[in-house]
């Protein structure tokens, strides 16, 4: 059995408060411990409504109190959005709270729009927005988590000699290789962006270079899980993760959207290939159709470790398909 882990990304669904969607991500944890997950992400995105993460080191602390065990951390950070020396400070913070229980993984990406980006960090450079800095703000950081000397000008309190272990996230080969070059653990986003996933990995695991950090490559397959008990209600509570996608990329994003029978009845037909597109690496349906998926895709890929996603409108379902993804995963 390979380590399974869970990205959450606290969905706010139509006609619930944000309280409610921050609530259920306590309770999700909560059973996720149970289940045997080994990690819990929460991921960073900024001016959508339908996510509850955008303050992602407060939920991750908010997390880490609700449960004991298992891992807690980001999937991502969105390093552009912010000074090295802050996340360092934020995440050497929840580490003296949590001890060895906290995770940092790191997105060249700015989780949202450009405006808010600025808003976000009104000193962003051209350069900083393109992501041109994003190697060196990542060994700066680094460098704050690590043994830094008493005579540098500029430490970590807290944060300086945590070791917070850092991960590098990506969606193209350009986190693949910075993780090789830095040797890093890698994380590829294929839950939503699989296109360049093979590439990626090849590169990563042929480029890696042994450091502090990591002896050789650990490689982490993102995957969505929508399971039910029948193949049917699967499709069903797939479809609310499908519009926001397709929200999105209207230009339309709002909170999660309540599940339909037929998502061709309420997506836009040219948008409906770009949808199976995102899904590629994606398993649905009933336990043994999602066994059998997500055991093609572990023969297929050889990841290390899966980390497993997916928002679903409703609680209860949302928690009974990580609940069997779980029961897979021990089983695979």
């Amino acid at each position: 059995m390979i380590p399974y882990s869970l990205l959450d990304l606290a969905p706010v669904p139509d006609g619930t408060p944000t309280s409610d969607a921050l609530k259920n991500s306590v309770d999700l944890a909560q059973h996720a411990e149970s289940w045997g997950y080994n990690r819990y992400w929460l991921a960073e995105h900024h001016n959508m409504p339908g996510i509850a993460s955008a303050a992602t080191a407060v939920v991750i602390g908010h997390i880490a109190n609700a449960t004991k065990t298992m891992r807690i951390g980001s999937g991502g950070i969105m390093l552009p959005n912010h000074a090295p020396l802050q996340v360092a400070e934020a995440f050497g913070t929840l580490q003296a709270l949590y001890g060895d229980r906290i995770d940092l993984g790191l997105g060249r990406a700015p989780g949202t729009d450009m405006p808010t980006a600025r808003a976000l960090r009104r000193t962003l450079t051209p350069r900083h927005a393109n992501g041109e800095t994003f190697p060196q703000d990542v060994q700066e950081l680094i460098a704050y988590l690590g043994d830094m000397p008493e005579t540098a000008a500029v430490r970590a309190f807290p944060g300086a000699g945590t070791h917070v272990p850092v991960w590098m996230l990506g969606s193209s080969t350009y986190g693949a290789e910075l993780a090789a070059i830095l040797g890093l653990p890698y994380a590829f986003a294929s839950h939503f962006a699989p296109a360049a996933l093979e590439q990626a990995i090849e590169i990563y695991r042929g480029m890696f270079q042994p450091s502090e950090h990591l002896e050789k490559p650990h490689f982490m397959l993102a995957t969505n899980v929508f399971a039910a008990e029948t193949a049917e209600d699967a499709l069903f509570i797939r479809s609310s993760m499908m519009q926001t996608f397709a929200n999105l990329r209207m230009g339309k994003p709002g909170k999660l959207p309540h599940p339909v029978t037929d998502v061709a009845s309420v997506v836009p037909r040219q948008f409906l290939p770009q949808l199976e597109a995102i899904f590629a690496v994606s398993a649905t349906g009933t336990k043994p159709m999602v066994r059998d998926q997500l055991a093609a895709m572990i023969a297929r890929y050889k990841p290390d470790e899966i980390i497993i996603a997916g928002n679903i409108h409703d609680h209860t379902a949302r928690l009974r398909s990580f609940e069997i993804a779980a029961e897979v995963m021990k089983e695979l």
